[in-house]
């Protein structure tokens, strides 16, 4: 077959000087995203990766087939009790968005509502009251995000705020619940955040400033023309606001944070008129998060603490932090909820989640038991102050995602769902294992793995992110699946720069120690050859965002490791972002990534394993590269530059790069319109890996 004949961005040198070096940008007027020939190029190379991938249609369409096969076509999620109802969300067959719904809940019932029978398939429960069906506010949009949504603590109003072009940025309404019609109340381009007044007659939503920096808290009366009046406003470029209502419902919650540092403020939510109070005044390097209990605040805090402590401070005059939870090196505690007769913790472990819950008195504490020794248990929305249930949600490679209520008395795990997937899935067809790679230096790299009992071990995908302190946690996908059931091996790797070891696992990977996430990732791949997982070869890489720097990153270090690398919205231009304050996320990052601009040793590291920078003539595994035209985290024009720049200097690689023209940082919205987008990087993958498109196994 004749290879097609991929489209050539055109070259215009583009100067730049720092720290006495100068730099020739060709491809830095891709930079002009609202430029026609812009647009032109990625619609060119949009139509390019069609036609290459032109022979993998029948294979994408057998994907999307079990991808929904494997997915009820309606469901509904677990019940969650919140001031008298159960809330909860469901979805209808045909229908690509979910419709947010409730029932009344019965006085002193702390189950929730049988989710059997028709229900369990996704039907109505008796008494519901629809509160909003996303796919009418979407109506015919080809994107479309819910950004918030915020029930007052009596009931009766709801604030949504709704995206239909990607940027995060959200139009904020107010529907009166007890008839059903939209107020009058509009609060346009409101970012991600609100809380509401004890009486509900007050809302609190956050702005972002002209580079999408959320910066200013607003409080907005309802029903009022009267101009919303400024609350909290963040001068320093390197923090973010948020705001949120305490579980307890006594405080709003402000909260300014940077990659290391963070200041809470609180208004008591019963005078909600009043002026902020500070619960600890910021101090470099101190990072606290609070939550509301009776008469103190919780702090949960890393002041001599790298992995982080519990204390508590009076609620009505924030002061000294008396100590709860010791801090305990290796054991990184990474939030804590607040109930009026229990404490829950969530931590890190020897690279995996975990909870404890503290006796009442404080003097005690359990770890709750799981059943599996790879897994991963993450909080769900617990919305109640006064129970004795804690929601959360539990799932392994290999375990489907379940819901339990623990019961935070006796530690009884109370399993209330298990999502059903489809196509014949047994999980005893499968297999998971935690084994660990040894980096250059002699640091152990923990290394998650899937695969089929029954399948020869030939090729593989090695997954990682690998920043900003963010775990790349396991994880059960049905689409996945459609690999593993092909007998490609999945692994996760957890390199440095992520936080599953702690604080200090990021710190090992962040700033002039960046290099290190690369060379793990690279002894991950290694073991797993070594170990006998995959062939020699037969090994693709895969990365988003940050995770995709990374992947481009060992793009350059080892051409050759990898059958293919597949770079999802890739943050591959790293230092042309960090030397542009304009930017959105440029100046917060730079306690991730360092500031090239005032340090010319962060810009020649930064240099030396940037992606862009680094492309050289040699062939390189075949690339493809999504980005989103809409994106204000990794700007679609960095994949557009660093695949123009491959093409040029390695004519030789297949590269192609597929650009969702209606979406952003996430990609494309709505179930169906996702799964085709995974269906497309999945056939990809199994070509390049030249599996067979029935494969060894199914079900």
């Amino acid at each position: 077959m004749t290879r097609p004949v991929p489209p050539r961005a055109k070259q215009i040198a583009t100067q730049r000087t720092y720290h006495g070096d100068t730099v020739i940008d060709e491809y830095a007027w891709l930079q002009q995203r609202d430029n026609p020939d812009t647009i032109a190029y990625l619609r060119a190379e949009a139509d390019h990766a069609a036609t290459a991938t032109a022979h993998l249609a029948g294979l994408r369409d057998l994907l999307l087939d079990e991808f929904r096969s494997r997915t009820p076509p309606a469901e509904l999620t677990v019940p969650v009790l919140k001031d008298g109802y159960w809330y909860y969300n469901r979805t209808e067959a045909g229908r690509p968005y979910i419709l947010h719904c409730r029932v009344p809940a019965s006085a002193g019932v702390t189950v929730p509502p049988e989710v059997g029978g028709a229900a369990g398939a996704g039907g109505p429960l008796p008494g519901e009251e629809l509160l909003l069906d996303r796919n009418i506010l979407a109506a015919d949009s080809p994107y479309f995000n819910l950004g918030i949504f915020d029930v007052s603590p009596d009931g009766r109003m709801l604030a949504h705020g709704v995206d239909h072009t990607g940027d995060e940025r959200f139009a904020l309404r107010i529907k009166d619940l007890r008839s059903g019609t939209l107020l009058p109340d509009r609060m346009p381009d409101v970012s991600y955040g609100s809380a509401w007044s004890a009486d509900g007659t007050r809302l609190f939503y956050v702005t972002a400033d002209d580079t999408g920096r959320p910066y200013r808290v607003w409080r907005h009366t309802i029903g009022s023309s009267v101009g919303d009046r400024l609350v909290h406003e963040e001068p320093d470029r390197q923090f973010r606001l948020g705001v949120a209502l305490s579980r307890s419902r006594g405080f709003i919650v402000i909260t300014a944070r940077s990659r290391t540092t963070s200041e809470v403020h609180v208004i008591a939510a019963d005078r909600a008129d009043g002026p902020p109070v500070v619960v600890a005044p910021r101090r470099p390097g101190v990072d606290y998060t609070v939550d509301h209990q009776g008469d103190r605040f919780l702090v949960l805090h890393n002041a001599d603490a790298p992995d982080f402590a519990l204390a508590w401070t009076p609620a009505a005059a924030p002061g000294d932090w008396h100590p709860l939870v010791e801090h305990v090196p290796g054991v990184r505690l990474t939030q804590v909820y607040a109930f009026a007769r229990h404490t829950v913790l969530a931590l890190r472990r020897n690279g995996l989640t975990g909870l404890r819950v503290l006796s009442p008195d404080g003097t005690g504490s359990r770890d709750v038991v799981f059943p599996e020794p790879i897994h991963t248990v993450r909080p769900d929305r617990n919305l109640e102050y006064r129970t004795t249930l804690f929601r959360l949600r539990y799932a392994s490679l290999v375990t489907p995602e379940s819901v339990y209520d623990c019961d935070l008395g006796s530690g009884e795990l109370l399993l209330r769902r298990r999502t059903r997937v489809g196509g014949g899935f047994r999980p005893e067809h499968y297999e998971q294992h935690r084994e660990w790679a040894t980096a250059p230096d002699g640091v152990r790299v923990p290394v998650s793995i899937l695969a089929r009992r029954d399948t020869p071990r030939i090729s593989g995908v090695l997954y990682a992110y690998g920043a900003y302190q963010a775990p790349a946690d396991p994880w059960f996908s049905p689409t996945l699946l459609s690999l593993v059931d092909r007998g490609v091996v999945f692994a996760v790797a957890h390199p440095r720069g992520g936080g599953e070891l702690g604080r200090s696992w990021w710190d090992g990977g962040r700033l002039l120690a960046k290099k290190n996430t690369f060379t793990d990732f690279l002894a991950a791949a290694e073991h797993l050859t070594e170990a006998g997982w995959v062939a020699p070869g037969r090994l693709v890489a895969r990365g988003a965002s940050a995770g995709g720097l990374l992947v481009g990153a060992v793009a350059n270090l080892a051409p050759d490791r990898f059958a293919g690398i597949v770079a999802e919205v890739p943050f591959v231009d790293p230092l042309t972002t960090m030397l542009d304050p304009r930017r959105p996320l440029t100046v917060p990052d730079r306690e991730e990534w360092g500031d090239p601009i005032a340090d010319p040793d962060v810009y020649a590291y930064l240099k030396s394993y940037a992606p862009y920078d680094n492309v050289g003539e040699h062939r390189y595994p075949p690339i493809l590269a999504t980005a989103g035209l809409h994106d204000t985290r990794v700007a679609c024009h960095e994949p557009a530059k660093w695949v123009a720049r491959i093409r040029s200097l390695s004519p030789a690689t297949a590269v192609l790069l597929r650009t969702e023209m209606h979406g952003g940082h996430s990609g494309p919205s709505g179930r169906e319109r996702s799964w085709r987008a995974e269906a497309f990087i999945t056939a990809w993958i199994l070509d390049t890996l030249a599996v067979p498109a029935t494969g060894p196994a199914s079900g």
